[in-house]
């Protein structure tokens, strides 16, 4: 996870409180076996959180995940996020994935708790499933599935001179996949769950390409009955933030889909959301590519690196979903399942010039 602080506006320091702001949060700052408490109370604040009666994922011991990880030997390392390190086990027979949370990193305990939480009330083939956790005392880790393919990050940007790029077909069926996994957020749960970092390094790979949407530590419930919005310190990636919500930290799932919009554009032209290394007006790839979409200068957002190979028509379809996305004014982006349904049609008309 990435902050956003360096562009708020305001956002720093107390949440400001607001009519609309909704007072439950999908965290607690307790420990797994307080979660039955309906409050906790830190530093004079209550936050009111959801339950954990039912939880699915069991909570590990640290040896567990010590022997797991043949004591996180080296061979096993898989990277490192805003969370901390990521290593490769064995647990039970399956492979998985495990995240050790750094208390000097990006994410702290609230971030942890959230994750558990919100992965514990989701079931989906698009969203990444949570093995379990380890909460003791100072140790805290999440044990995921293993995603064999890594992130979608890895498979567009920087990509090494033997490793090929993802063809067209297999950008679609991707951007599909992941708007199905944000669907289910946004219309399946009541209330709704705000995912907040939408960004291709928390879209995950499967066999086959298979991607599901993961890392929900700054997750929130989305607003219900007559509220519009949730009010909430702005946090997020640069370069995924919707406008509104850095200026105002007015929070609506249609953030979520701002987000989403960038990540299309990052798939169809192979740019990153923000990119210092390039020119000034090249930086933020939805500024640089909304004057281009309108224009109609399709061929020049391409991936240089499909070489031509896509469907023209495809290319429109999908950089008109994305166009729709990044609307500055929220409430002119459509709905998500506006999107996953646009996606889903693209996704199904293979492009037969792809490699």
């Amino acid at each position: 996870m990435g902050s956003c602080v360096s562009c708020e506006k305001g956002a720093v320091g107390e949440r400001k409180k607001d009519p609309a702001e909704r007072q439950s949060q999908i965290a607690p700052t307790a420990s797994p076996s307080e979660m039955s408490r309906s409050e906790v109370s830190k530093g004079g604040e209550h936050t009111t959180f959801i339950s954990n009666h039912g939880l699915r994922s069991p909570s590990l011991t640290y040896e567990e995940l010590d022997v797991a990880t043949e004591r996180f030997a080296q061979e096993h390392f898989l990277g490192k996020g805003g969370f901390g390190e990521v290593y490769k086990g064995v647990l039970d027979g399956n492979h998985v994935a495990i995240k050790i949370l750094n208390p000097k990193g990006m994410q702290g305990t609230r971030e942890f708790f959230t994750e558990v939480m919100v992965l514990n009330r989701l079931d989906h083939p698009n969203l990444v499933k949570l093995v379990g956790y380890c909460a003791e005392w100072a140790q805290k880790l999440l044990v995921y599935e293993y995603m064999p393919l890594g992130s979608l990050e890895t498979h567009l940007f920087d990509l090494p001179p033997d490793k090929k790029p993802l063809d067209w077909n297999t950008r679609m069926k991707i951007l599909a996949g992941a708007a199905q996994g944000l669907q289910h957020l946004h219309v399946n749960t009541d209330p709704p769950i705000i995912n907040r970092d939408v960004k291709c390094s928390n879209i995950l790979l499967g066999e086959g390409y298979h991607p599901k949407l993961s890392d929900f530590g700054l997750a929130k419930l989305g607003p219900t009955g007559d509220d519009t919005h949730v009010s909430t310190r702005v946090m997020g990636t640069p370069g995924y933030c919707a406008p509104e919500y850095l200026e105002s930290g007015q929070l609506t799932l249609r953030s979520d889909i701002y987000s989403f919009g960038v990540v299309i554009l990052e798939v169809i032209t192979g740019r990153r959301a923000l990119d210092q290394t390039r020119s000034r007006d090249e930086r933020n790839l939805a500024e640089w590519a909304t004057p281009l979409i309108n224009q109609k200068e399709y061929s020049i957002l391409a991936d240089p690196a499909l070489s031509g190979q896509y469907s023209k028509t495809s290319l429109v379809q999908a950089l008109s979903v994305a166009q729709l996305c990044i609307q500055k004014t929220a409430r002119q982006r459509p709905l998500i399942t506006e999107v996953a349904s646009a996606l889903s049609h693209i996704s199904s008309r293979r492009s037969g010039s792809s490699r």
